[in-house]
């Protein structure tokens, strides 16, 4: 019996220092081969399945990703500084979204100051498998807005949003 537990304690040993050796042979650290896509710094296509969306960041470090508003596309940047969705007002329109000069009533702040913004909800938005309905947005004149942001009033829909290594992952 005390052989049998001395070649249990063996075995035991061996095995913690084999997976430490694995885990130092495959080291972070170490250079990895790159795919095309990746040698050119390019982020890969959005991952999606189900309910699901995986993004890896751009050259900036922004999640960049095309989305439907009521099924027209529409490009979005997942922006979780931002309160709601912002649409700039050419999108909007693609949208179906066409606000009148006086529905401009909201003040917003952004990097170049105080602007005047449209309040619109919007049916349904999707980004892959994931739909949220009756999203509350803003929509911008364009000299205001670079991109489309999707905001936090989109993303405290879902179950999970989490930054992790580079990628950006959805779950609905």
């Amino acid at each position: 019996m005390r052989q049998i537990l001395i070649v249990a304690a063996a075995l035991l040993l061996f095995g913690a220092y084999a997976a430490r050796y694995a885990d130092q042979a495959v080291s972070p650290n170490a250079p990895a081969q790159a795919t095309p896509a990746q040698a050119v710094d390019e982020p890969r296509q959005p991952v999606h399945s189900g309910r699901s969306l995986m993004l890896d960041a751009d050259r900036q470090g922004h999640f960049r990703t095309e989305g439907r508003i009521d099924g027209r596309p529409i490009d979005f940047m997942i922006d979780t500084g931002a309160s709601l969705v912002a649409l700039r007002a050419s999108d909007a329109a693609r949208a179906g979204i066409w606000p009148r000069p006086n529905d401009y009533t909201a003040t917003v702040s952004t990097a170049n100051g105080k602007i005047k913004a449209a309040r619109a909800k919007l049916d349904r938005v999707e980004l892959g498998g994931i739909t949220v309905y009756d999203v509350p947005a803003l929509v911008l004149p364009d000299e205001a807005l670079e991109v489309n942001l999707l905001g936090v009033a989109f993303l405290s829909r879902l179950k999970r949003y989490e930054y992790a290594g580079g990628r950006l992952v959805l779950e609905q």
